[in-house]
């Protein structure tokens, strides 16, 4: 059975690690092979976006994308790593070009898969499936206390306003009716 604390245990060590990040995409690549106990601990029935733990150093979130969800594109400003243990992300990334961004790839990640982020990606998300799809996501920082920036995903122009993270789940439910 997979144990969350023990999950979080396991990442605030790898933290000691010469490179963390590294350590931290390892240990979800051995976590998220665990689909089934993961779907067990984690359920994935509607778009939810919880820390499992939070620290200046370290968060890790369980993060349920809503059918169709998607999400506007966005920095970290922080080393992210994120596991799928049911479903399919879609990632479309950017490139800086001034204050604007330009289009430049995208990956697929599903079921058993883990992204490695760097400190400067902006990217856009989207479940692109019917049914939930259920990740952890671990970063290298505070997740909910950090200076971020989003843009227009249609003309992407820098937003003035940011959309707090968690509206886009709470609107996606809304939207379903779950």
């Amino acid at each position: 059975m997979f144990d969350v604390d023990e999950f979080v245990e396991e990442c605030r060590g790898a933290l000691g690690e010469t490179e963390p990040r590294l350590a931290i995409r390892d240990l979800l690549e051995r976590t998220v092979r665990r689909g089934d106990e993961l779907e067990s601990a984690l359920p994935a029935r509607r778009g939810e976006l919880t820390a499992l733990y939070a620290s200046p150093e370290l968060t890790v979130l369980k993060v349920i994308w809503a059918p169709g969800m998607s999400i506007y594109p966005h920095d970290h400003r922080m080393w992210a790593a994120i596991g799928i243990y049911r479903g399919r992300e879609d990632n479309t990334f950017f490139r800086r070009s001034g204050d604007e961004i330009v289009r430049s790839g995208s990956k697929e990640v599903g079921d058993g898969d883990v992204i490695l982020l760097g400190d400067d990606v902006v990217h856009a998300v989207e479940n692109p499936l019917s049914e939930c799809t259920g990740a952890i996501h671990v970063y290298g920082g505070d997740f909910f206390n950090r200076e971020m920036s989003q843009w227009d995903p249609t003309t992407l122009e820098p937003e003035r306003e940011i959309t707090p993270p968690a509206r886009f789940f709470e609107e996606a439910n809304e939207r379903l009716g779950i």
